[in-house]
């Protein structure tokens, strides 16, 4: 198995299978060991569209989708300085092939995402998570080391940065391996409870005219 409980924080450790996904669900809180590889806009386009092969094994390990700041140093190895998520919305389009051909099992972004990466994390077993914004230097910390930098032409941020990290998180689980999405399932919770304060307030405030 790839999860354990320590010290009551619930941790996966790549590589990770379908099964140690099974129990994870919408709204868990868990943490991240092992391998973590950035790949953000250009990374997926570039495997999707012009069906280029990822140069780092990303099956059963994690991908985030972020374009960190990094300090080089010397013997061509790097430094994480900051790493904050980037919008995992802009890879919606792109993330129901790329889950498909690369094999990935958790995705890691900012804000949620919709009916492409849902499908793909049911249909192939995998997940995605929110870490939260405005963390860039707490996550930078919990990387140990980056291991490689592949696709380097595409300059800082669009590098895929293979990293090893201990405990990356939280991690908010917003899809899970059911397809259910968080996300869109407490979009409707809150509509409704919306619409019972906006009726209620109305009627508070009919004398205005």
């Amino acid at each position: 198995m790839s999860v354990e409980i320590k010290d009551g924080k619930k941790i996966l450790t790549t590589p990770i299978s379908a099964e140690d996904l099974k129990d994870i669900k919408i709204g868990d809180i868990i943490y991240l060991s092992g391998s973590l590889t950035t790949c953000r806009d250009v990374a997926h386009r570039r495997v999707v569209e012009e069906g280029r092969e990822i140069p780092v094994d990303v099956r059963n390990n994690a991908i985030l989708h972020a374009g960190p700041i990094i300090r080089p140093l010397e013997n061509d190895k790097f430094e994480m300085v900051s790493v904050g998520p980037t919008t995992s919305m802009r890879m919606e389009k792109f993330e129901y092939e790329f889950v498909k051909i690369t094999g990935v099992r958790v995705i890691v972004g900012k804000g949620g995402m919709r009916e492409n990466t849902a499908r793909a994390c049911k249909d192939f077993g995998a997940i995605h998570c929110v870490f939260p914004a405005g963390n860039a230097v707490v996550a930078a910390v919990e990387v140990e080391e980056i291991v490689r930098a592949e696709w380097r032409d595409l300059g800082m941020p669009e590098t895929l940065w293979n990293c090893r990290v201990k405990e990356f998180g939280p991690l908010i689980v917003s899809i899970d391996s059911e397809g259910r999405n968080y996300f869109e399932e407490k979009k409707l919770e809150y509509n409704v409870k919306k619409d019972e304060q906006v009726k209620e307030i109305s009627k508070q405030v009919s004398f205005i005219k």
